[in-house]
Formats: C-alpha cells, sequence, structure tokens
C-alpha cells in the first residue's frame, strides 16, 4: 500500500478549511458524500475494486496508530483507481469520494501522451542548489519505475486539477534569471503539461510505507514573465521567477509548502540499488518444497506432589533433612578430590553469607545491599565450591547474582563489554575469594586497579572466616518462586556486547524439573561437569539441578542464554534405537534448504540428533532473517521456544526483549499463529522425523556472503580437516565475517572455495598465541575481528582476494555517445540550470587614481619610485632569529639594478631577449638581480638553487630548466657558484656545458648607460618554470602588460598602498609566491617583509612572531608552511601567549596554492591558533595555473568564502550536488578565494568544449588581462599553444572569447550573498586537477579523496599516494609506527577505499615515512613515486598484491 502525502505546515483546522475550499470548490460535486477514510459500516469503496477499510477489520487499528506518525497523506496508487488522502493535524479529510472518483475517471477517458523518460539521472535529480539551499527539497533520486508511475500520477493530477486555460506558461530568461523547469518532464514534455501538481499542491510526496527511506518526486512550479513585482516569487534555486498566479494563489502554495528542516533521512537515501551491480541469484538453487511446519511439543511436565515452591526451599530441605550427604566434589586437574561439599555446609554456609550481605556492609539505618540489589561473583574456575556458596547466599538474601570471569590484565578480551554490563545493572559489589583478591592485578598503592570500562566495585571476600553467623532467630525469606529475577547470565553476541539475559525464579525452578524428567535423574545419583560451571548448562546441572547421569548415556542437549536448555536427548536404555543421524549437503543448507548429500563426501556436513523438546515446551523453526515467518519442513531456520523455564529479558534493553523474548510466528500471508509468546533461541537447526531436533549453527556463527549463509564452525572445520597447512603448523583456525561495501566477506586461514563455494577476502596468518582468548581457551571470535577492523591484529602475513570476492561493485559509467555541446547547453537553459560562469569586478568600472596606470612597465615603476620616493623601504628580509639582515629602499634596488644590467651587458655579452638563468636563495638579491635583467632587457628565469646536501637529486632539475629555457647566462652568488662547478656537481651532470656563470657578490659601481624599454607591452617580460604533480616541466612566458595587469588586480583586490606592509613567507620561484616575493611591492609600494621558509625548519615561532611584532595585517604563506607550524606549535599554545604573540591584528592570512583548498588543514590552523587572536574569518586560500598564476584571491573586501558539501558518488559522474552536512559520501569544499578583477572564468566540458551548467563538474576556462603569452618550448608546439592558451568554446559563444585552460575541475555556484557590485556573488570551487584524475571504471576519481579515506583508517599512516598501474590501483603509505603494524595496513586499506569508493585496490605498498616526494608547495609529486614503484626503488617495508 503506497501513500503519497501532503504537508500542510503548522495552519490552523479554519484557515485549512477556507483555503481547501476555494482550491477544490471547481471539481467538488455539491452532493455530499462519505468521509474518505473513515468509512462506517457497510463501507463504500472508493472506486471500482477500491480499497475496503472496515472499522472492525484486523488492521484496522495498525492504521489509526500508524496515521498518529505519519507526516501527512495524499495520492498515490493504493490501486489505479484508489486513493486514501491523509491530511496531517486532521484525523478527518472532509475531501469527499465524488470529486476523487470525478477526476479519476475523467483521467481516464484521457490517453497519456507522456514520453518515455530516459535513463538518465541528471534530468530527474534537481539542481545543486535545490539539494540543500534551501534545505527544503529532498536530495533522493528516482529508479526508473517508479519515475514513470509518478510522472503518469502527475500528468493526471494536472489533466484533472487544470482549468481549461493554462494558467501557467513556461520562460527562459537567460543564464542568471532562468526558471527551474520540472525535474521530471523535462525530456520531450507536452506545451500544456508544465506545472501539473506542483501547480496545485507546492511539493506534494510519493512514497511507499513500507520502504525504509521515503523517496521524492519534486515537480516545480514553472512560472511566466511579464507579471508585475508583487507576483515574483523564488524557485528552489532561489533564482526570481514572475507568474500570471494571482497573489492568494502564491501565498497558498508558500503555505503549502514543506517544513524549512525535514526529518534527516529525507536528504540521505541509499541509491545502492541503481549504481550498484546486484549479483543475480542462481535460478538452479534449491527451494524449500515442504509444506509449512507446525510446532512441536514436548512431553506435558509432570506433577510431583512434594516438589518444594523454589530452589531455596529446595536447598533447606537437603541442607536440614540430609546435612552429611554430599552436594559437590571439586576436583583438581589430576582427578583428585580437592573438597566435598555436603548440603548441610552449603545451607549452613549460604545461610551466614546472606545475612552477612544484608546485615554486616553497611549500617543498620543505610544498608549496602537492598533485596533486588544486583552483585557480581568473581570466582575462577578452579574454585566452584565457593561460587556455589555465594550463588545461593545471594538467593537467600534475595539479591540478584551476576556472574562474570576473572579479569587478569586491565585490558582483558570483551572486558570492556563486561564492564558496560556491570554499569547497565547498576553493580557496586563485587564477591570474591581472598586467593582471587590477591591475584587481582593492583596498582602500585596496592589498590585493585580500575579496569577499562567498569564501574567502581566494592570488593567482599565470601571465605567463611570473613562471614558473620546469623542469629538463630534469624531466617531468610523464602517464598514461592515468581516473575521476580533470580540471576543474570551474560551472554556475547557476534558483534561483541555483552547483554545479560534474566532469569527468573520461576523459570529456574521449572528449568530444574524439566531437567530432572527429561534427565530422569534421581536421588543420590552423581554427575560429572567439564563445563563452566558460572553460565550455560554447566551451571544449570552442575549448580542448580545437582543430580546425575546415568553412566551409560551419551545425551548431547542443545542450549543458549535465552532459551536455556532448547532440547535433550533422553538418557538411552540397552536395545534402544540408534541416534539420529543426517548427512546434509552443504551447497543445500548454504540456501537454508534440507538436502540429502549423496555425491561429494567433502562437501557433506553429518549432524546427529539432540533428542526431542524439554517437558512443558514448545518448539517452532522460524526464518532467521525478517519476520518470524514459520519455515517449511525442509528448511533450516532459527529455533524458538515457547516454556516457562526460559529467560525472561535482557536487563535494561526493552527494545532488544520484545523481538527476542515475545515472538509471535507467523505463517506464510503474515497472519499470527496463535498468541503463546516464544523465544528466539539464537540455534539454527531443523525438527526431522520422529520429532527430533538437529542443530547446525549459531546465529551468532552465521556468515552471510552474496545472499548464501555459512556457519563459521563448518568453514573451520573444513579447513582444519581438509587443507595442508595442518601438517605444516597445528595451530587453531579462525573465520569470521567483515562488511566489506554491503556485504559479508569471510576472513580465514583456509581455502574453502571448493567446498563452501565461497571465496576467502582475507588471508591471514598470526604467531602462535597472539590471538584474544575466551576464559575458558578458545579464541574470542568478537575480540579478533575487532583487532582486525581496528589494525591491531598484527599478523605475520597477510594475503587479500578483494577481486574474486567482491561481486557488486558499482557499474561502469558508459558516456552516452552524440551529446554534444549544443544539445547539453539547451537541455541546461530548459532545466532552468545557469550556465556556469563567473567573473570578477570590472576593471574599466574601477575608480584608481593611483600614479602607477600612466606607467606600461615595472621598470618604469621603479625608476618612478626612486626619484619620487628614494628612501621608502620596499622590502626587508628576516633570518632564523628574527632579525633583518638586509633591507631594500626603492632608490636602492634601483642603483643594484643598474649595476647587474651592467655587468650583463659587460662581462655576458648579452643582447636584448637573452635568457638569464637567476640561481638564488630567497632574499633580495634574486629580487635586484631580476630587474637587472629587465634593465638590460634580458628575459628572467628564476631557479631554485640545488641542495648541497642532495646534489644527485636536485642538480639536474637546474641543469633541465638551464637547457630547455636556452639560457645564455646564470647569475648566482659566489657559494653557488663554487657548488655548479665541484666535484660533486661533476657527479651529476656535465658542469663542463654550463653556461657563462657571474657570480653578483661585488658588483662594479659602474651606472649603465641607458635603461632597456621594450617596444610594446606585449613583448616577453621573464618565464615562469615549474615542475607539475604529474612530472611534466612547462614553462610559461609572462609579457610586460600581463604582469602589469595582475600587481594591478593583486592591488586593487588587496588593497595595497605605500603604507602598508605585508608578510610573505613563500618560495619565490614560481607562479603567485614568485609575483608576491619580487613584483608586488615595486608596482603597489608596500613594504613586503620576507620570510624564507627553510627557516621554519630552525625557529617555528619565526612566522607568527614576525607577524605579531609588526602587526602584519595581511600575510602569505604555503601549505607547507600552515603544517609545519600546525604540527610543531599545536601543543604549544602557550608557549605562544608567554611569548606575547598575538595575531588580532590579522585581517587576511592567504595560502597560496594550485589545488583544492585543504579545507581540513585550514580549519585546524584557525582552530589551534584563536586562542592567540586569530579570526576564523582570516584564513583564506587563491587558486592559480599554469596558464594564469593568480584567477582567485580572498582580499580585504567581498563576503567570507563558503563552504559546500557535494555528494562523492555524483562527482565522479561530473556532476555536482549539494548535500547536507553529515551525509554519507559527502565532501567539504571551500572556496577558493575571490575572482579577482578583470577576470572572467567559465565551466567547460574538457571533450566537447562546450559551456556547462552549474550543476556539472568540468573544466575552469580563464580569461583575463594577465594570463600568460603560452608555453615556451624550444620546437614551438603550436597545436598544444592554440588548445590551451588561444582556444574558444565549441558553442553559445557569440563574441568569440579566447579562453585559457586551467586544466584544473571545478564548478560555480550562485550564493545568497551580495558581492561588492550589489549582485549576487559566484563562488568558483576548485575539485582538482584534470591530469591527476583516475578514470576507473568509467568513473572520475580525485587521488585527494582516496588518501584522505585512507589517511583516516590508522594512527600510523603518516602519508599516502594513490596512482594507477596497468588499471591497478596502487596505495602507497607511509608508516610512522612499528614495522609491526605494516601488515594491520593492509586490509584496512582495501576495506575503506572498497567502502567510501567502490574500487579494489590491486597493490598496497608500505614504506618508511619521507619516501612520497613532496614539493615546496606542499604537493604529492604522484608520477615521481609511480616511476620509484615501477623501477623498484621503493625500499617497500611491505608490499601486497591483492589477488
Amino acid at each position: 500500500m503506497r501513500f503519497l502525502y501532503l504537508f500542510l505546515g503548522d495552519i490552523t483546522q479554519k484557515g485549512y478549511e477556507k483555503k481547501r475550499a476555494k482550491l477544490l470548490a471547481p471539481y467538488v460535486p455539491q452532493t455530499q458524500g462519505r468521509s474518505l477514510l473513515w468509512l462506517e459500516s457497510p463501507p463504500t469503496p472508493l472506486a471500482p475494486q477500491g480499497l475496503w477499510i472496515r472499522p472492525e477489520d484486523p488492521q484496522e487499528q495498525f492504521w489509526k496508530h500508524s496515521l498518529k506518525y505519519l507526516c501527512c497523506g495524499f495520492l498515490n496508487a493504493l490501486h489505479p483507481q484508489a486513493a486514501v488522502l491523509v491530511l496531517r493535524h486532521f484525523p478527518l479529510a472532509d475531501i469527499h469520494t465524488e470529486a476523487v472518483q470525478a477526476a479519476l475517471a475523467k483521467h481516464k477517458e484521457q490517453k497519456m501522451a507522456l514520453p518515455m523518460p530516459t535513463k538518465r539521472r541528471s534530468t530527474f535529480v534537481q539542481s545543486p542548489a535545490d539539494a540543500c539551499t534551501p534545505p527544503d527539497t529532498s536530495s533522493a533520486s528516482e529508479d526508473e519505475g517508479s519515475l514513470r508511475r509518478q510522472a503518469a500520477l502527475s500528468a493526471a493530477l494536472h489533466q484533472s486539477l487544470q482549468n481549461a486555460e493554462s494558467w501557467i506558461n513556461r520562460s527562459v530568461q537567460g543564464s542568471s534569471t532562468s526558471s527551474s523547469a520540472s525535474s521530471t518532464l523535462s525530456h520531450g514534455e507536452g506545451k500544456g503539461t508544465s506545472g501539473s501538481l506542483a501547480d496545485v499542491f507546492a511539493n506534494a510526496r510519493i512514497g511507499r510505507s513500507w520502504v525504509r527511506t521515503e523517496r521524492s518526486l519534486r515537480v516545480q512550479t514553472v512560472l511566466t514573465k511579464g507579471s508585475n513585482r508583487s507576483s515574483l516569487m523564488d524557485t528552489a534555486d532561489g533564482v526570481p521567477v514572475s507568474s500570471r498566479v494571482s497573489t492568494k494563489i502564491q501565498q497558498l502554495l508558500n503555505t503549502l509548502k514543506r517544513p524549512k528542516r525535514p526529518p534527516l533521512k529525507e536528504f540521505f537515501v541509499d541509491d545502492f540499488e541503481e549504481i550498484v551491480e546486484v549479483p543475480q541469484p542462481d535460478p538452479n538453487q534449491p527451494k524449500p518444497e515442504g509444506r509449512q511446519m507446525t510446532p512441536v511439543k514436548g512431553e506435558p511436565l509432570g506433577v510431583v506432589c512434594n516438589w518444594p515452591p523454589a530452589l531455596e526451599a529446595a536447598l533447606q530441605r537437603w541442607g536440614t533433612t540430609q546435612a552429611k550427604c554430599p552436594c559437590l566434589t571439586a576436583l583438581d586437574v589430576t582427578g583428585k578430590p580437592v573438597y566435598t561439599l555436603t548440603y548441610g555446609k552449603l545451607w549452613s554456609r549460604s545461610l551466614k553469607l546472606a545475612y552477612t550481605l544484608l546485615n554486616k556492609l553497611g549500617t543498620k539505618n543505610e544498608p549496602v545491599l537492598k533485596p533486588g540489589d544486583r552483585v557480581a561473583l568473581v570466582y575462577p574456575n578452579n574454585d566452584p565450591v565457593m561460587f556455589m556458596v555465594a550463588f545461593y547466599g545471594c538467593l537467600l538474601a534475595e539479591v540478584i547474582p551476576v556472574p562474570i570471569e576473572v579479569p587478569l590484565t586491565r585490558k582483558d578480551a570483551g572486558g570492556q563489554q563486561i564492564g558496560f554490563l556491570l554499569g547497565s545493572c547498576g553493580i557496586a559489589l563485587a564477591l570474591t575469594t581472598e586467593v582471587c583478591l590477591k591475584g587481582l592485578p593492583k596498582t602500585q598503592n596496592g589498590e585493585i586497579v580500575q579496569f577499562k570500562g567498569w564501574p567502581r566495585l566494592k570488593w567482599v571476600v565470601t571465605d567463611s572466616k570473613y562471614l558473620s553467623k546469623s542469629p538463630k532467630d534469624w531466617q531468610p525469606n523464602i517464598s514461592a518462586a515468581g516473575t521476580e529475577p533470580a540471576y543474570i547470565e551474560y551472554k556475547t553476541s557476534k558483534e561483541g556486547s555483552v547483554m545479560g539475559v534474566t532469569v527468573s525464579r520461576v523459570a529456574m525452578l521449572a528449568h530444574c524439573q524439566a531437567l530432572s524428567q527429561a534427565c530422569n535423574y534421581s536421588e543420590g545419583e552423581t554427575i560429572v561437569n567439564v563445563l563452566d560451571f558460572k553460565k550455560d548448562a554447566g551451571l544449570w546441572h552442575g549448580i542448580l539441578t545437582s543430580h546425575g547421569l546415568k553412566p551409560e548415556a551419551i545425551c548431547p542437549c542443545a542450549t543458549s542464554p535465552e532459551a536455556m536448555t532448547v532440547a535433550i536427548r533422553r538418557p538411552g536404555v540397552p536395545g534402544a534405537p540408534l541416534p539420529g543421524r543426517a548427512i546434509l549437503s552443504m551447497n543445500g543448507l548454504s540456501f537454508g534448504v534440507i538436502r540429502v548429500n549423496t555425491e561429494d563426501k567433502n562437501s557433506a556436513l553429518t549432524v546427529q540428533d539432540v533428542g526431542h523438546v524439554m517437558p512443558g515446551g514448545m518448539m517452532c523453526i522460524v526464518k532467521p532473517d525478517g519476520p518470524p515467518q514459520l519455515c517449511k519442513t525442509d528448511e533450516i531456520g532459527e529455533i524458538c521456544v515457547s516454556s516457562r523455564a526460559g529467560g525472561m529479558m535482557y536487563y535494561g534493553l526493552a527494545g532488544v526483549t520484545k523481538n527476542t523474548f515475545e515472538v509471535i510466528p507467523v505463517n506464510s500471508s503474515g497472519s499470527p499463529v496463535g498468541e503463546v509468546p516464544f523465544v528466539r533461541s539464537g540455534l539454527l537447526g531443523f525438527v526431522g522425523p520422529g520429532s527430533l531436533v538437529f542443530v547446525v549453527g549459531k546465529m551468532d556463527g552465521l556468515l552471510t556472503v552474496s545472499g548464501r549463509r555459512h556457519n563459521a564452525d563448518d568453514i573451520v572445520a573444513t579447513g582444519l580437516a581438509v587443507e595442508s597447512i595442518k601438517t605444516v603448523y597445528r595451530g587453531r583456525d579462525l573465520s569470521c565475517s567483515v562488511s566489506v561495501h554491503q556485504q559479508q566477506q569471510t576472513v580465514s586461514s583456509s581455502a574453502i572455495d571448493s567446498i563452501h563455494q565461497v571465496g576467502v577476502y582475507c588471508l591471514a596468518l598470526v604467531p602462535a598465541n597472539t590471538l584474544p582468548k575466551t576464559p575458558l581457551g578458545g579464541i574470542h571470535i568478537s575480540q579478533t575481528k575487532q583487532h582486525f577492523l581496528e589494525g591491531s591484529l598484527h599478523p605475520c602475513n597477510i594475503l587479500m582476494c578483494p577481486h574474486t570476492c567482491v561481486t557488486n561493485l558499482p557499474k561502469p559509467r558508459q558516456k552516452q555517445p552524440g551529446v554534444g555541446p549544443a544539445s547539453v547547453m539547451v537541455g541546461n537553459l530548459v532545466a532552468g540550470k545557469r550556465i556556469a560562469q563567473a567573473s570578477g569586478r570590472d576593471l574599466g568600472q574601477i575608480e584608481d587614481n593611483d600614479l602607477v596606470k600612466k606607467h606600461q612597465f615595472l621598470t618604469e615603476v621603479l625608476q618612478w619610485r626612486a626619484q619620487a620616493t628614494p628612501d621608502h623601504p620596499l622590502f626587508l628580509l628576516l633570518n632564523a632569529k628574527g632579525t633583518t639582515v638586509c633591507t631594500a629602499t626603492c632608490l636602492q634596488l634601483h642603483k643594484k639594478a643598474e649595476r647587474i644590467a651592467s655587468v650583463l651587458c659587460d662581462k655576458g655579452h648579452l643582447n636584448a631577449g637573452d635568457n638569464v638563468v637567476l640561481l638564488y636563495p630567497p632574499g633580495i638579491e634574486l629580487i635586484t638581480a631580476f630587474y637587472g635583467c629587465l634593465y638590460s632587457g634580458c628575459v628572467p628565469v628564476t631557479v631554485r638553487p640545488p641542495h648541497a646536501q642532495s646534489l644527485v637529486a636536485t642538480l639536474p632539475t637546474v641543469r633541465m630548466i638551464v637547457e630547455v629555457s636556452k639560457a645564455a647566462c646564470i647569475l648566482t652568488t659566489q657559494t653557488l657558484m663554487r657548488l655548479l662547478k665541484s666535484r660533486e656537481a661533476a657527479g651529476a651532470v656535465d658542469v663542463k656545458t654550463w653556461p657563462t656563470i657571474i657570480d653578483t657578490d661585488d658588483l662594479p659601481r659602474k651606472r649603465l648607460a641607458q635603461i632597456y624599454k621594450p617596444p610594446t607591452p606585449e613583448m616577453l617580460a621573464y618565464l615562469d618554470f615549474s615542475v607539475s604533480t604529474t612530472g611534466m616541466l612547462t614553462g610559461v612566458k609572462m609579457s610586460h602588460a600581463a604582469v602589469s595587469g595582475l600587481c594591478r588586480a593583486i592591488k586593487l583586490q588587496c588593497e595595497l598602498y605605500s603604507s602598508r606592509q605585508i608578510a610573505i613567507c613563500l618560495d619565490p620561484y614560481c607562479g603567485l609566491g614568485f609575483v608576491l616575493w619580487c613584483l608586488c611591492s615595486v608596482y603597489s609600494g608596500h613594504q613586503s617583509i620576507l620570510i624564507p621558509p627553510m627557516e621554519l625548519e630552525s625557529n617555528l615561532f619565526l612566522w607568527l612572531s614576525t607577524v605579531s611584532q609588526y602587526k602584519i595585517r595581511d600575510t602569505f604563506c604555503s601549505y607547507s608552511v600552515m603544517e609545519l607550524c600546525t604540527k610543531g606549535l599545536g601543543n604549544q599554545v602557550e608557549m605562544l601567549k608567554a611569548r606575547g604573540i598575538n595575531l588580532s591584528c590579522v585581517r587576511t592570512c592567504v595560502v597560496v596554492a594550485e589545488e583544492r583548498p585543504r579545507v581540513s588543514l585550514t580549519h585546524s590552523f584557525s582552530k589551534l591558533f584563536k586562542d592567540i587572536g586569530l579570526s576564523s574569518r582570516a584564513v583564506s586560500t587563491t587558486f592559480g595555473s599554469r596558464v594564469n598564476v593568480a584567477i582567485c584571491l580572498q582580499g580585504t573586501s567581498g563576503p567570507d568564502p563558503t563552504t559546500v558539501y557535494v555528494d562523492l558518488k555524483s562527482l565522479r559522474h561530473d556532476r555536482v550536488r549539494l548535500v547536507e552536512r553529515g551525509a554519507p559520501q559527502s565532501l567539504l569544499l571551500s572556496e577558493s578565494g575571490k575572482i579577482l578583477p578583470g577576470v572572467k572564468v567559465v565551466i567547460v566540458n574538457p571533450e566537447t568544449k562546450g559551456p556547462l551548467g552549474d550543476s556539472h563538474l568540468g573544466e575552469i576556462w580563464v580569461n583575463s588581462p594577465h594570463t600568460a603569452s603560452g608555453y615556451y618550448t624550444i620546437y614551438d608546439n603550436e597545436t598544444l599553444q592554440a588548445d590551451h592558451f588561444n582556444t574558444r568554446l565549441s558553442f553559445g559563444d557569440a563574441a568569440q572569447t579566447l579562453w585559457a585552460r586551467t586544466g584544473y575541475l571545478g564548478f560555480v555556484r550562485r550564493t545568497e550573498l551580495t558581492a561588492a557590485s550589489g549582485e549576487r556573488h559566484d563562488a568558483l570551487y576548485v575539485v582538482g586537477a584534470l591530469d591527476e584524475t583516475l578514470e576507473l571504471r568509467g568513473l572520475r576519481y580525485h587521488p585527494i579523496d582516496i588518501e584522505t579515506s585512507v589517511s583516516r583508517t590508522h594512527r600510523s599512516i603518516a602519508e599516502c599516494a594513490v596512482f594507477t598501474w596497468t588499471n591497478l590501483l596502487v596505495v602507497v603509505v607511509e608508516l610512522c609506527g612499528c614495522e609491526q603494524e605494516a601488515l594491520d595496513l593492509v586490509p584496512l586499506v582495501t576495506n575503506v577505499v572498497l567502502e567510501e569508493h567502490y574500487l579494489i585496490v590491486g597493490v598496497v605498498v608500505v614504506v618508511d615515512p619521507g619516501v612520497i616526494p613532496i614539493n615546496s608547495r606542499g604537493e604529492k609529486q604522484r608520477m615521481h613515486l609511480r616511476d620509484s614503484f615501477l623501477a623498484d626503488q621503493l625500499d617497500p617495508i611491505y608490499v601486497a598484491y591483492n589477488m
């Protein structure tokens, strides 16, 4: 049954009546009819073959209660011709059935004329802004079938509710104000079918009442242009559109809108059914063929006339009448008797303990224990006598014992969960023996340690010498057994959580009676108990029943903590028939079907019966998943028992109790079978011939893989019995399952594919005796699984096989051919999507009275400043101590530049246009050399100097740039000149082929005859060389016009003037770092305080203390500098305060980068240093590329940077869908600063070169006055030049603008903020470099996303990088911990990439810290890493090739 429900908002009944009457008056007949939901008997059908609801129907109460929780309801196909209307807040909806029948009849007369929806999801998913802003729209998507049904339903309502005159027409008002069309009818819809349902009922919602998450179909209102201002309203995108609809109708539509904050689940709809390949079921798989089973009853529980009314009364009887009869004899490991406890001693000691607990632990007015309190029993396994005394002493004192294991260490396996149980039970007292108390771990003060997760306990010793004898007139209160709790037995679930099963006194007594009857116990018999006497069958037989089995009987039984003893084989007699035996097919069992195996012995499971149902009990078998439906006779299911002798509840867990202890089985039609509640036993089995019960496994040991169920014990048995590994290492075998990409996968040390038809996901070999153990020596499965998932298992060898096990990877994306840029653009306009473009302020409209504008060249600006303000300081260089080592005024810089130009002409014999390499450390010498080259007409090329300690690695790059740039000369210092010609350098490069090298340390005082002036501003000013993250060396040409335009744009954006000071902590060799270091101060006249980043390695405080000392308002740094301060000064904020460092003066702290903003790092930096005054609004980022070094820069004016959460799954399809914070598969992106003045950007499809809408991810193209002129190459590759620098859009650009391709993917989003121009601000979001993306399975992945997921999987991962190799994904992780943890990282890395990115990792490489190459800007050099991996130069700790 489905509902479409309409949210009416919080309006009054009267207001609702008026609006409903106005809206539906033309369609409601005047005759009175019955209400639609609450029909009186006899009922009136809604339509032929419609829905009938009688008040006396069994499901009527269900609907009445359900309506309280349904948000609201409207129309959906209960039947093709039936409808139910449910209105929120109003239980009686008086819309008459005749109106609905008339609308449906009208719909029936008209045939549908809608086109079939295509499979492209982009046409059905709203725009990015719809998904999040305003947050009143759902981000769900629909499958094709439901969309067809909903589109048909929308059209039907439209046709039945529209007037003859269409009052809404479609309007497309251009890219910035286009309206949002109906997302479901955007493909070829008819002219008159525009708004349909939304025109009347805003955002009506369709859903299925039984589906976990509600699906929503969004039909938006489409409005026309030409109406007055009063009729304007916003679409979901926030774009104003106009309408001819009256204001009252619009008010009604706004009133009926859904709330601004829908429930959280409406935002996050997991649409795995569309993107995941679900394995199809095998058509030949066995299916159950038997009839539905009927519950099986045990024999009646016999009535004994002298049966005691309670177990305590039985103890009193035997303790007083047969005091000297032995009750319990404890044996040592050799079998010798250690101690014999008689009934008399048990009674007297229990009596003393009960008296002590109630009267001697506290005061008379404030006793420590009261009847009904819970007490922990902590006794070792070798002391059953003291445990038995303590157990019965608690029963006599009417306190509830909770037996637990003795904690041996502070972090015992499962100890934390035991502590949670103790805390939930409110236990503050623990009983133990003196020997056990001395053996508990203690602190240095001699106190018992506080165990992890445990509440604080008071320990009481129960040895006889510490107990007080009770007075003769004191007797315990022994009443008849009732439903009050007797004891609590702990149970560990499959996930490792511990729950307490509460057993009542009457259940305990009935269980003892049933066991005595089933086992035919009689007085004087002896039982030998080798089980754990503190729980389960060992407790029931050894402590409670205290009778014996016959010596010739071997009677297996089935037990569970919840149902206690489920079944037991009755003691045999000579000549009795043999026990039942079944040889079952493993293949059939995996499908939950009983089939006799007659072929392969290896694939057979032999099971014996566990006897019959307990006396007085009733048993049924239900399906293990879903509702408790009775199984068929040849079907495996969970055993459920109804008996007085069973558990009562999980202590403190009412919800879980109801699902386990109050189960009502149902038949195939869903109807209850009787009214007797059953208890789920957690055992899997079936009832065979003769009502014999067979158990084949436990629910906790069930592994569900690809829809088939396997038992962990069977897989372990197969591994131990079949595999040859048992002859090499006779160790323990463990099998458990882990959830990987919505499937359970096995983790086992055996190859069990051939027998169980299930692949091994992970094979792990661990050293002997390192797995967590249970108290009795078995393997603690849940703790082992937890260690595996946490990365603390420490295997000595591991093998992952995800390729053979993971069968539900996403479908590979197949790009639709034939969709051209024109079609995409028209589709965006029709769907109301704005063309994704944005621009900075118009340079022509900015009033700039600066005198610099009259100078076209930077050399002219420097000469003018040297004359106008000769003593004005431009640069100030600091060393690691924070002291000034060098300064440069306007005049000093001008004169030094003249000297260098003179040297170039005299010594170098250079001509105008020759390239000169500048090889200097970060400082003012580099700046003077740069302007010296400009004065002489040479073209400077700044190059990072080689590192003296790593010449072999750094000098070849210098040599390459010198060769590629065809440099005629090298300007450098004396120190570096000696290094270039040294013997060490000769081992790396050919030092004889260096061009002319000139040192500028001692310059002659010779004045330049004439300063060179370029003939045109388009002449080349300098070359900018840089090595990209993909390993490509590129040099771009910057003209004088571009230099002047760039400096002016930065000056206007940051409001830089002569009186300002800025601090720069950047590498000055390329990109925006070079521009800020060398160019901007000369153009704007402000003072730049230069801080070489290498100085921070010896003084982390340098940058922040400089900013504080000089009260800097604007500072620029790199990500590597910010990360260095975050990691190094994170725990030294108090020391910063003590030094007097205060960052409250900082207005903008700008991170210069050519990548996606690292939001986590900038947020951490802001949060860390907010205590010393740093504003959270100060930190921002820039964005530039090779073709344009400065596209975005936050600046001082304009709105703050915005952040959005985007859906990662959509991003892989090159689509942008905004989601709410906390949504699964969400990615936080930050705006990369404000677009500079004069800059225009557009988002373009990199393949078709057509413009995209703002809901798509595309390449960022830029047009600005300061774009580089082109690539500098030796052979002048004009094809590459034209494609990157002088390219045009293939469609939609009438002006034929020349664009430059940045090579970065991103998107534009119009925000609600107001820009400086007064218009709404367009934010540019950078996602990643196009060259670095990984194309896998037709989807586009960004390495940083995968690396972020991997980095947070384990604390020992210092850094991570990914790349592809022959279609395999290679993940390299740096291990900062001990090498013992190296193999733990392999499954963690494989799991997280599968879970979050749906990719199978091919190779996992674990290396030492520092192996992953990172450049000076903090960017990973993934291609260099790939080359080292292929050349086998990584020297890894471990390499795992996943199979």
